[in-house]
């Protein structure tokens, strides 16, 4: 059992909230680009692309030793092998396609800013624990571009439409990445001031991030009820603080995070399509 759970460690992508900040995104920009009258093939093309390219990057990341779980067995590298190549022919293939079909430049655009930031987060992972926190939040952005690529994919334009997409989507990544180190880090934190002292910093955050939703929304940069896609997580960050403490457990934070990504996945694509 323990043999069959490290060879699937070293294949199959460990970060499971991760898959949501890349397909919550990914949802968003397609549905919205294909609600203004994009079309559903480039949409799927670049949907097989990117997830062959996600799940790529673990077997790479066992392959060249840039994760805890390394291929260290003949065995074991004839495994990553094995999944790697036929992951990097369905990645080339479909998004060779779909650039051949006329999206290349801000497609290719998009992918060079999101392949900096996996660089730049495999090294700080390299650095150690330290570091782990500011490895995802360097990461999201480049999940998140998935909006503005499945956008840019349906309607054959990276517009202003498209970068609102990818900057709302990395907000709210980087909002649940650091409640979530927040959670593992207060898990035994019962007093309030306590609680004020480890989390001033994402505290901040939320005001930060509450008062520039609402000063968009009253410039008209961002529909003007995109606060409502925000407001579930807004409110459960800083209902931690009041609220009493009780034994984190993992799995169920995962999931209730999950959830409240494909709840903001639904809302916005709500605010861009169906909401005047």
């Amino acid at each position: 059992m323990a043999e069959k759970a490290r060879r699937r460690a070293l294949v199959v992508p460990r970060e499971h909230g991760a898959w949501g900040m890349l397909l919550v995104p990914l949802l968003t920009g397609a549905v919205v680009g294909l609600a203004d009258g994009g079309r559903v093939v480039p949409v799927l093309l670049l949907t097989t692309g990117v997830l062959t390219l996600f799940w790529l990057r673990t077997p790479l990341e066992s392959w060249f030793g840039a994760s805890a779980v390394r291929a260290q067995t003949l065995a074991e590298r004839r495994l990553v092998h094995s999944v790697t190549l036929p992951l990097a022919a369905i990645t080339m293939a479909s998004l060779g396609v779909l650039l051949w079909r006329g999206r290349s430049g801000e497609l290719a655009g998009i992918g060079i800013i999101a392949g900096a930031a996996f660089v730049v987060q495999v090294f700080l992972k390299k650095m150690g624990r330290a570091t782990r926190m500011a490895a995802e939040l360097v990461g999201a952005p480049a999940l998140a571009s998935t909006a503005p690529a499945a956008y840019c994919a349906a309607t054959g334009q990276l517009d202003a439409k498209a970068w609102t997409l990818w900057l709302l989507n990395w907000l709210f990544a980087a909002n649940q990445i650091h409640f979530v180190w927040l959670r593992i880090r207060g898990a035994r934190v019962a007093e309030l001031n306590e609680r004020l002292r480890l989390g001033w910093s994402f505290l901040a955050g939320e005001v930060v991030l509450g008062l520039v939703l609402v000063v968009a929304c009253r410039l008209s940069w961002v529909p003007q009820l995109t606060l409502v896609a925000f407001a579930p997580v807004l409110f459960r960050g800083l209902a931690w603080f009041a609220r009493p403490p009780r034994p984190i457990m993992i799995r169920r934070l995962g999931w209730t995070e999950l959830a409240h990504a494909v709840a903001f996945g639904f809302l916005l694509i709500a605010v861009f399509t169906l909401l005047p």
